[in-house]
């Protein structure tokens, strides 16, 4: 029996509105991100710090609520809980008759609940149906933007408050350290500890013409990165998964390419805007994205994406399971268990569990392979790692197991080999990159997703720039061109970071 893949996204993705405020968007960058930014640092600088934090959790929220208003009281709701919630455990107290363990337990469980109705409900259901042969209707519960990651914020800042790792009495502060719009949407998950600090800092108030600069750039960069090539890569691969029902050897492994290039620079350019943004506020988010398509091995690959998720699920999750500390075959199941929760955080769906669950056991594999000592040369370590990666997400990026299977059959050959004698000549492949459905645009993926793969390894991430960033002529040319370029591109449209759906 084939169990119900993914009928949340799918109803998601049809029915949610289109009117998020993108970063990539003409009124989040012309209108809300300068106002926002005015009025906080004329508040700031005139000495009013309370009111300039009121101020930017104000905007935060009219940032939130432009996607649906009527999901404001679920985000307010879900910070008067917590709020409360963190307070009593830093007062090292229980409630009617909880233990201070117990109350923060049902603290998080009550996270998880309200993340579990919005996200897994019609997932349960369509499954129960098919094993049980009900008739349930679906409910078509539309997932609120951003509940993913808030909830996982509020979390820590739970379990840290039981840990006595932070305290927070003040709720605009905490208001401020959950609705920070920079990282609201789709992260990073940052602790308490590392972003009130910098709040309360009084020459954070102040204009900083080198941490504007800096953001600009890093945002022009990140903008580019989302415009240019995500947006681009996103066509074919969308192409060859939803509308292709046959792929040959080379259209699959563009199309696979194509995704794996999507993501990486649709995630890779929203993170970048978001610490850009971030930055013009004086305010420094934790490194989350640190070029994961050169790691030579899985458990790098894990310690360059997504890093405050990979540190999330190792503190609240792997950690607390027992860590390394059990023996071999506890240490497997911790490492399975964790990545078949983080796949299953990612959506709901058993396409996204076997993603999770291809790393866990590829970690599993690795740890194993490291005791016996042997190594790879570096070209063969990023090689396997690489192609790990890009072959598992297919079932990431797959709404069916058939579409997984189309483009893996695809991807092995099974569908036949046909090779142009084109291939060999890029320059004249490249200009007819196009949907036409013409044999070129089989080259023209291969031969892009190619040179993109290419350019990630040569080419510096945006973050490693910012650390040798100077406020010159290059840089000055450089963020120019990406923002102009990213601005005209985005005359055509505006499409969502694929992370808003997580």
């Amino acid at each position: 029996m084939i169990l119900a893949t993914r009928p949340v996204t799918d109803e998601f993705q049809r029915d949610r509105p289109r009117r998020t405020m993108l970063f990539n968007s003409y009124i989040f960058i012309f209108l809300f991100l300068p106002i926002t930014f005015a009025v906080y640092f004329l508040l700031g600088g005139n000495r009013h710090a309370q009111t300039a934090k009121a101020w930017l959790v104000v905007a935060s929220l009219f940032f939130y609520g432009w996607w649906n208003p009527s999901y404001l009281g679920l985000i307010l709701g879900s910070l008067l809980f917590n709020f409360t919630a963190g307070s009593i455990l830093t007062r090292g107290r229980g409630v009617a008759g909880l233990s201070c363990k117990a109350f923060m337990l049902v603290a998080v469980a009550a996270n998880i609940a309200l993340l579990g109705y919005f996200k897994y409900t019609d997932f349960l259901i369509a499954n129960s149906n098919q094993l049980l042969g009900t008739s349930i209707p679906l409910q078509n519960i539309v997932l609120p933007l951003a509940l993913s990651f808030f909830t996982f914020q509020q979390i820590a800042y739970i379990v840290d408050s039981h840990r006595g790792l932070t305290r927070e009495y003040d709720f605009l502060n905490y208001a401020l350290f959950v609705t920070f719009f920079p990282q609201l949407i789709a992260g990073p998950i940052v602790h308490h500890s590392e972003m009130m600090p910098q709040f309360s800092k009084a020459r954070n108030m102040v204009l900083s013409q080198r941490n504007i600069a800096a953001g600009l750039f890093l945002f022009a960069i990140g903008l580019f990165k989302k415009t240019v090539l995500a947006d681009t890569f996103g066509v074919w691969s969308t192409f060859g998964f939803d509308e292709l029902q046959v792929l040959s050897f080379f259209r699959a492994w563009g199309t696979s390419l194509s995704y794996t290039m999507q993501l990486y620079f649709d995630f890779s350019g929203y993170v970048d805007m978001a610490t850009g943004a971030a930055l013009l506020f004086n305010i420094r988010l934790p490194m989350n994205f640190n070029s994961p398509y050169r790691a030579l091995d899985i458990q790098d690959f894990w310690r360059r994406w997504h890093i405050t998720l990979s540190r999330f699920l190792r503190d609240y999750i792997y950690i607390p399971l027992g860590g390394n500390r059990k023996g071999s075959l506890r240490v497997a199941a911790n490492i399975m268990t964790t990545f078949l929760i983080g796949g299953l955080w990612h959506g709901a769906g058993w396409t996204f569990v076997f993603w999770g669950g291809l790393h866990g056991a590829a970690l599993i594999v690795h740890r194993l392979w490291k005791m016996t000592g042997q190594t790879l040369p570096r070209w063969a370590a990023w090689f396997v790692t690489f192609h790990f990666v890009n072959v598992a997400w297919v079932f990431f990026r797959a709404t069916t197991w058939d579409d997984a299977m189309k483009v893996l059959s695809g991807m092995c050959g099974f569908n036949g080999v046909t090779v142009y004698r084109s291939l060999y000549r890029v320059a004249e492949v490249l200009p007819f990159v196009t949907n036409s459905g013409e044999p070129l645009v089989v080259l023209g993926q291969f031969w892009v997703a190619a040179i993109g793969a290419i350019t990630l390894i040569a080419w510096r991430d945006s973050l490693e720039l910012r650390r040798s960033f100077r406020p010159n002529r290059r840089y000055t040319t450089l963020t120019s061109v990406c923002a102009v370029s990213a601005l005209l591109t985005m005359q055509t449209a505006v499409s969502e970071f694929l992370y808003f759906n997580f």
